[in-house]
């Protein structure tokens, strides 16, 4: 039985190198860039905007998670599912593509996953502006202004 890797145990514990970030932006930006050119011919993407948010890779870089949505947000999270579908189906093109774009040793595998991260900000922004929230900010705000005005005792 080998004994387990100590590099490899600690490889979890830290983020991305920073040739891992590299690459997933060069990704990013040659699937924007085909994307972009509009010759994807599936009837789902053929007149549709979509953002690659991200793209992270894994150690090894064999695997690429791209994180998908359409361009200035959706009403549903639905939209951006049936996109990462529909670029899923398309995916043997796309990597396609990218193997003329790119020279990597080995080209990635493309998995699309919805990207729900704007409409968590959007729901934190919606939040932060509801009236709850700004009537606490403005107690604690009136009570750090009385605490920072002098009393009459600190003019004498």
């Amino acid at each position: 039985m080998r004994k387990p890797d100590p590099k490899r145990a600690k490889r979890g514990t830290r983020g991305p190198s920073q040739r891992q970030l590299r690459a997933g932006e060069l990704v990013r930006r040659a699937l924007a860039d085909i994307i972009g050119r509009g010759t994807i011919h599936d009837p789902e993407l053929m007149d549709k905007a979509i953002t690659i948010s991200e793209v992270r890779m894994t150690y090894d870089m064999r695997q690429a998670t791209c994180f998908v949505a359409p361009l200035g947000g959706s009403l549903t999270g639905e939209d951006s599912e049936k996109l990462a579908v529909a670029l899923t189906r398309v995916k043997s093109f796309l990597r396609g593509q990218l193997a003329k774009e790119l020279t990597f040793k080995f080209l990635p595998d493309l998995t699309f996953i919805a990207d729900t991260s704007f409409d968590k900000a959007e729901a934190v922004d919606k939040l932060l502006n509801s009236p709850q929230v700004a009537q606490d900010l403005d107690y604690e705000s009136d009570d750090d202004e009385e605490d920072d005005l002098p009393t009459e005792e600190d003019r004498a």
